[in-house]
């Protein structure tokens, strides 16, 4: 390892020779966080508003081509960071990730941090959120082989990663998939196996656990957990559908808070229809004891091996995006169908609903959601919508004893360009809801002047408060928020005030305490 580090500085202090023979291309990501202590929002008493005051993370990333031949290098850095544990501050320096790969006519290899997915990624998906500070990378070595020009085989093993660090237990997999046309037909089957094995650290603990648990509760331990799963996506005409099931064979897994000895599957399928003026499409899961992390002893985001689609909508509406439902591993089965009608070229209509329960039936969340932008005005935008939605925050947030939340959300976005570069926005929402905070109603304000800059302006406003509100008089969560563009380079700076809640990027999911204070990001592409 060190001897492919001396062969990046080398590249990096001649820079205009490695240009003359391949390509060298970067990016740069940093975010800063300024707390402010706010006790009427319960933003304070932990060390970030205490005594810190200030932190941030940032990754620099570095890829070089050349002749088949690819180098990655990024370097992590946490200075106070809130976001592997909002309440506690992360420090660490050091190398985050790195790869060496080279093609060979058909094969492929690549040693070093490995990000790859089998099917849709319910068996194992090695990705990175920076967002939640997911980073689930395989270090270790894959090798990819194009058999015949519709089949590929590809392999990997290695161990993930957890921070600046690694997760002990081995990870192996093994994946086929091919690329046919039948006719009118087009079809994409694969199939997948994976093991994991323990490690002794890791089994001890597991034992320790079970040792501990009533006699009766007691068994016998596995160092090795096998999963398989098979896939295909088929196309014809308008038609598209895709299905995908997964096993994996019995292991200790954490359920009903002590350890029990269970196998795991799920069934996921998409189905979707597209012909002029209409789209349908529907999702449907159903998951049991499918748990795939590095070992039973991890919780949370932590030593997750795959990646359990989400059927219900990511919203990005403000008040909607607070009661996010996050995929379950134990107990899940869901349904969603999405309609989008365009019965005229300035109109389109959109309609969703959504039904999740545990297997058991108990109710998680329900959705009815509809839409409409209209375009038909000269130099006008107007959405408006309504979400009916009912959400178990005993499990979703793990908080007990607490009512579904039910709440009616109508919504409206105007949008009006005053120019060919500028655009003004305003966006409205109203949340009524006897649970949890009780209603909200949500303003936002934004102006935008093309390429270069936005502003906006936005205010949740707790206007009839619920039996958790927060403490004090504290209704008002304002943002200001300005970006400033100029070329592959990007500036953000905001001052902040956000209520506790869900915060969901790609389909993961975690619950976040209150934030006060002035957030700055930079985004840059060299």
């Amino acid at each position: 390892m060190k001897y492919f580090f001396k062969i990046f500085t080398v590249l990096l202090l001649s820079q205009s020779a490695v240009m003359a023979q391949g390509t060298l291309s970067g990016d740069l990501m940093l975010n800063a966080n300024f707390f402010m202590r706010d006790s009427a929002i319960n933003a304070a008493n932990n060390p970030l508003y205490d005594n810190y005051l200030s932190g941030g993370e940032s990754w620099l990333g570095l890829r070089y081509n050349y002749k088949g031949f690819t180098a990655t290098l990024r370097a992590d850095a946490f200075h106070n960071s809130n976001l592997f544990n909002p309440t506690q501050a992360l420090n660490g320096f050091g190398i985050g990730a790195w790869s060496v790969g080279k093609d060979f006519d058909n094969l492929s290899i690549t040693v070093g941090y490995i990000y790859d997915q089998i099917g849709s990624g319910v068996m194992f998906r090695a990705y990175e959120d920076r967002g939640l500070l997911i980073d689930n990378s395989l270090i270790g070595v894959r090798l990819k082989y194009q058999l015949t020009d519709n089949v590929f085989i590809k392999a990997f093993t290695g161990q993930q990663k957890f921070n600046l660090s690694k997760y002990n237990p081995v990870i192996k997999a093994a994946n086929v998939e091919g690329d046919f046309s039948v006719g009118n037909a087009h079809l994409i089957p694969g199939i997948g196996a994976l093991n994991r094995t323990l490690d002794q650290g890791s089994m001890d603990l597991v034992v320790s656990t079970i040792n501990s648990q009533d006699t009766n509760k007691r068994f016998v331990p596995k160092y090795n957990m096998y999963a398989f799963t098979a896939y295909n996506t088929l196309t014809l005409g308008g038609f598209s559908w895709y299905i995908e099931g997964s096993y994996k064979t019995e292991e200790a897994i954490v359920r009903d808070n002590f350890l029990q000895y269970k196998d795991g599957n799920v069934v996921f399928t998409t189905l979707g229809y597209a012909t002029k003026g209409i789209a349908v499409n529907f999702t449907g899961k159903r998951t049991e004891n499918y748990i795939m992390r590095t070992s039973p002893n991890e919780i949370l985001n932590r030593g997750m091996i795959n990646w359990q689609p989400i059927v219900a909508r990511l919203r990005p509406q403000r008040l909607m995006a607070r009661y996010t439902p996050a995929s379950q591993d134990i107990s899940e089965i869901a349904g969603g169908l999405d309609v989008l009608l365009s019965p005229i070229e300035t109109l389109d209509i959109t309609l969703n609903g959504t039904y999740i329960n545990t297997l058991e039936g108990v109710t998680l969340y329900r959705e009815g959601y509809m839409e409409t932008e209209y375009r038909g005005w000269k130099d006008w935008i107007v959405h408006v919508g309504f979400q009916y939605m009912e959400y178990n925050q005993e499990l979703y947030q793990v908080k007990p004893l607490v009512p579904i939340v039910r709440s009616m959300i109508p919504f409206f976005e105007v949008t009006k360009r005053l120019s060919k570069k500028t655009s003004i926005r305003t966006e409205w929402e109203y949340q009524d809801t006897k649970q949890d905070f009780g209603s909200w109603i949500f303003g936002l304000l934004e102006l935008t002047i093309a390429p270069k800059w936005s502003f906006a302006v936005s205010d949740m406003y707790n206007i009839v408060k619920g039996p958790v509100s927060p403490p004090g008089n504290s209704k008002h969560f304002y943002q200001f928020f300005t970006a400033y563009t100029n070329g592959p380079h990007r500036f953000t700076l905001a001052y902040v005030k956000q209520v506790e809640g869900i915060n969901c990027t790609g389909g993961v999911c975690r619950y976040e305490p209150a934030f006060s204070g002035v957030r700055f990001g930079c985004t840059s592409q060299f």
